[in-house]
């Protein structure tokens, strides 16, 4: 008996609301994640750029010795900036998939109450 009060209010409106609240919530978490990264990325590109040419302005010079140290650090540099341009780019696949699940919810729930896609 208990199991079927829980059958009939997991379609419930409240249910659904919470549900939309909790999507929405957790959408509004990964977009600012990935305004984070995005600042992030950017300063990493600053980075690798400024890497770059350190290590060109080595070479120009004849350091050896710099030429050596700054290719090590350029390599991390361009390695980092790889993590952080794969973590950005799986957080907006998920955020796309977000959005996606969210229209999908809304769309379902406006054919089990009857209403068509339009409305």
């Amino acid at each position: 008996m208990g199991s079927d009060l829980r059958e009939e209010t997991a379609d419930g409106p409240a249910v659904r609301g919470a549900e939309m609240i909790i999507a929405s919530a957790r959408l509004t978490e990964l977009c600012e994640c990935a305004a984070l990264l995005r600042r992030t990325r950017a300063r990493s590109e600053e980075i690798v750029d400024e890497a770059r040419a350190l290590l060109e302005e080595a070479i120009d010079d004849g350091d050896l010795e710099r030429v050596v140290l700054l290719r090590e650090q350029l390599e991390l540099a361009r390695a980092k900036y790889a993590q952080i341009l794969d973590a950005y780019m799986r957080i907006l696949q998920r955020i796309t998939e977000e959005r996606q699940e969210i229209i999908e919810g809304q769309l379902n729930h406006g054919r089990i109450s009857g209403l068509s896609g339009v409305a």
